[in-house]
């Protein structure tokens, strides 16, 4: 029976080409076929590196039907690398789908790690490591975002999102509409040139972004909820944390789940509360 291939998830920089690992090099010049986010961005790295291998397009747009040719060809014993514009692959894009193809086709998965724009935030933010909840990008459409932000406003660790320039000054009003005040490291365009941590509050953010535009790519680090356990184990301030929600525009149902998730309290508990509370 002939051996499957193995599906390499590999690493490349998020801005400094020396952030390359040796073995992510040897990586891509052993596959048989690269996966690449976007072809143009990636041959510029291959040519860097010169290395001479067939890139595959593989992105949000075709991966149903590039992912089945991909597999087809590591089934039959080919190799390949995958890799994105920057970064870790597979982490908040497209490729944890090609990923799961694998697991569902008994093809072997293997990491090359290497720069990681979450990880690498979370190191110089200044803030706490001990957990962290990564949001990744929110949604553009402004219900789901709310929506997003009521479901990670309660958690006690450290969130991180990443954001575009253009969607920023939106973002730091929603997150202080949202989180309230809180401590944030912005950190921008890591690795690069131009690379910058701004270590302060939501709505010195907010100020500080007020007459300037934002420039380059951020990931947002910011201070988990602080809870008082004496004061925040109990009916009455979970069914308050529910009310928050549910004036910020969130369904009462959906803001009761939200809540459950972050408490002691079912979702049933809390929706009763909440009813006989509207009915006295």
């Amino acid at each position: 029976m002939k051996k499957m291939g193995i599906l390499y998830v590999t690493a490349t920089p998020i801005g400094n080409l020396e952030d390359m690992s040796f073995r992510a090099v040897k990586t891509l010049e052993s596959v048989d076929f690269i996966c690449a986010e976007d072809t143009r961005v990636s041959a510029k790295l291959l040519k860097y590196f010169e290395i001479k291998k067939p890139l595959v397009s593989y992105h949000e747009h075709n991966a149903r039907e590039a992912g089945e040719r991909i597999i087809s060809r590591l089934v039959g014993g080919e190799s390949a690398a995958i890799i994105t514009d920057a970064g870790m692959p597979c982490i908040s894009d497209p490729g944890e789908l090609l990923v799961k193809l694998c697991a569902e086709n008994g093809v072997e998965v293997r990491a090359v790690p290497g720069a990681c724009a979450v990880v690498s935030a979370l190191a110089v933010s200044g803030l706490d490591t001990n957990g962290f909840y990564f949001v990744g990008f929110l949604p553009t459409q402004e219900r789901l975002l709310k929506n997003k932000l009521a479901s990670v406003c309660a958690l006690d660790v450290t969130l991180v999102f990443y954001e575009a320039p253009h969607r920023l000054k939106r973002t730091l009003e929603r997150l202080y509409e949202f989180l309230g005040e809180r401590k944030i490291s912005l950190c921008r365009e890591l690795t690069k040139l131009h690379e910058e941590v701004i270590r302060t509050t939501i709505s010195q953010a907010i100020k500080l972004y007020s007459d300037s535009e934002p420039r380059g790519e951020f990931v947002l680090v910011v201070e988990g909820a602080q809870h008082s356990p004496d004061s925040e184990d109990t009916p009455e301030a979970a069914l308050e944390r529910v009310k928050a929600l549910v004036n910020k525009g969130m369904r009462p149902a959906d803001a009761c789940r939200e809540i459950a998730r972050v408490s002691r309290f079912s979702k049933g508990e809390l929706y009763s509360l909440l009813l006989e509370k509207n009915d006295g």
